[in-house]
């Protein structure tokens, strides 16, 4: 074990919404002197066993983790899942069942958009995805490679943001079924970048069994990483942190190796796992 690992506990590749394919992503951490990382991809864990190989190669330890979608209070919520058995058949069935539900979505949503006058098919957002799990930057580069929008901040902010005209809400569960799956999948379950979260939705997460909050995160200020940790401490939590790095059209390059995880936490988790 390196004394002072360096450690980023959410990534994204190809498998899900990320730029890079878990060899060009572990390349990256490779380069940044980056010793253990979770990838966290959107409702899939297919990159996991190729990530975990590689990362073997490369002298980084590979976490198993995902990021699943949940409504509270009907506002959408992710949850970071550390840890997971792989192998597990319930995970694997609820992960295929959302992907499917995820290209559905999509379709909807160009629907919409050739609706507003904008001449885009399923198959340019299928052009621009090497996975089953498609999400809105998916439909995002799509529209930036047919010249509707010039970048990621205009696509979001006129056309696919929360409520905009081509919203579509997703399908979710509860949080208490998605905390349940991790748990039952061996994992540990943490909220994703909380932000700016309502009190009660934080409370409502934490009664429902959470294993601890994602702290550091580029969205995080000070004042928010300082209110996570105090909730941390109060709530006896864990605590979480990484780059939610993407890449690409993203244009989150500045993020990765800046946003760690401190080791004294990734211990935390272990010796809850008894590992």
């Amino acid at each position: 074990m390196i004394k002072h690992p360096r450690i980023d506990f959410h990534m994204h590749t190809t498998y899900s919404d990320g730029h890079f394919s878990p060899f060009e992503l572990l390349k990256k951490v490779k380069e940044l002197n980056i010793n253990i990382v979770s990838i966290t991809d959107h409702d899939s864990i297919n990159g996991i066993e190729e990530a975990i190989s590689i990362g073997k190669d490369f002298g980084i330890t590979v976490i198993p983790g995902v990021e699943i979608s949940t409504d509270v209070e009907d506002k959408e919520v992710h949850l970071l899942g550390y840890f997971l058995d792989i192998h597990s058949s319930e995970l694997k069935k609820y992960l295929q069942f959302f992907r499917d539900e995820r290209f559905e979505r999509a379709k909807r949503m160009i629907k919409k958009l050739n609706g507003l006058g904008f001449d885009i098919t399923i198959d340019d957002v299928l052009a621009v995805t090497t996975s089953s799990a498609i999400g809105r930057p998916h439909v995002a580069i799509a529209m930036i490679n047919k010249g509707i929008v010039n970048d990621f901040y205009e696509a979001f902010q006129k056309y696919l943001r929360d409520g905009g005209p081509a919203y579509e809400r997703k399908i979710h569960v509860s949080p208490q079924s998605a905390i349940k799956l991790i748990s039952d999948a061996g994992g540990l379950s943490f909220i994703a970048h909380p932000g700016h979260m309502k009190e009660s939705i934080l409370m409502t997460l934490i009664n429902s069994g959470l294993d601890g909050i994602e702290v550091t995160h580029p969205s995080h200020n000070d004042y928010q990483k300082n209110f996570y940790r105090g909730i941390v401490n109060q709530y006896c939590l864990l605590e979480s942190g990484g780059s939610d790095f993407h890449g690409g059209k993203k244009d989150d390059e500045g993020n990765f190796g800046r946003y760690l995880l401190n080791p004294k936490h990734y211990q935390e988790m272990l010796q809850i796992l008894n590992r």
